[in-house]
C-alpha cells in the first residue's frame, strides 16, 4: 500500500513533467496575503482544487512532514522540497556535470555570461526577429531554473539547478533515457 507522500507524488506525475509545477502554481495562488506559507486548511483546500484525491488524515501526514521548522505552516520551498523525489547518485552525477558544463567561470553560478557557447541562443524565435539580444535570451533560459520569480536573479546555482532537475527525474522512470537526455541536452 502506498504512503500518503508516494499517492501525493503519483498524483502529481500523472498530470506530467509539469505536474509538481503546477501544483507549485497553485500554492502561490492560495497564498492570498503573499506570506509565501499555508495554513492546513488552505493546504487541503488547495490539494481539493487541485484535484487530489487523499484523505484528511494523510493530507495532515504530508503537511507535518513538510512543515519541517514545526512552525504550523507550509512554506513554499518547504512543499517544493518535500514533493520532489530524491535522484539516484548516477542521475545525480549527470546533473553535476551538466551544471559544471554550464558554469564555465566556475564560480559556482550561471549567469547569462557563462550561457555563451552553451546556449545556442541565435535559433531563439525572439533573437532571430530582432525582439530580444543574444543576453536577454539566456537570461529568459535561465528563468527556467528559477521558478520563484521573488527569488529571481539571474544567477541559478548549483542547488536551484538540481532542483529542477529533481524535478524532470521525476516523470522519468528509465536511468538510461534520464542520462540520455541529459547528454543530448547538454551536448555531455
Amino acid at each position: 500500500m502506498a504512503s500518503p507522500m508516494e499517492k501525493l507524488r503519483e498524483q502529481c506525475l500523472k498530470r506530467g513533467a509539469g505536474g509538481i509545477k503546477g501544483l507549485g502554481r497553485t500554492f502561490r495562488i492560495m497564498d492570498d496575503d503573499g506570506n509565501r506559507s499555508l495554513s492546513f486548511e488552505e493546504f487541503q483546500e488547495g490539494c481539493a482544487d487541485y484535484g487530489l484525491t487523499l484523505t484528511a488524515e494523510e493530507l495532515r501526514e504530508i503537511f507535518t512532514t513538510f512543515d519541517t521548522d514545526g512552525g504550523g505552516t507550509l512554506h513554499f520551498d518547504e512543499f517544493l522540497k518535500g514533493i520532489r523525489s530524491n535522484m539516484s547518485e548516477g542521475r545525480q552525477g549527470i546533473v553535476k556535470k551538466a551544471f559544471e558544463k554550464a558554469d564555465k567561470s566556475g564560480d559556482g553560478v550561471i549567469t547569462p555570461a557563462d550561457m555563451k557557447g552553451v546556449y545556442n541562443a541565435r535559433q531563439h524565435p525572439k533573437y532571430k526577429n530582432g525582439e530580444w539580444t543574444e543576453k536577454e535570451c539566456f537570461e529568459e533560459f535561465l528563468k527556467t531554473f528559477e521558478p520563484d520569480a521573488s527569488k529571481r536573479d539571474g544567477r541559478v546555482t548549483q542547488e536551484e539547478f538540481m532542483n529542477y532537475y529533481c524535478g524532470i527525474s521525476a516523470s522519468i522512470d528509465n536511468d538510461a533515457y534520464f542520462d540520455l537526455m541529459m547528454r543530448n541536452s547538454w551536448k555531455l
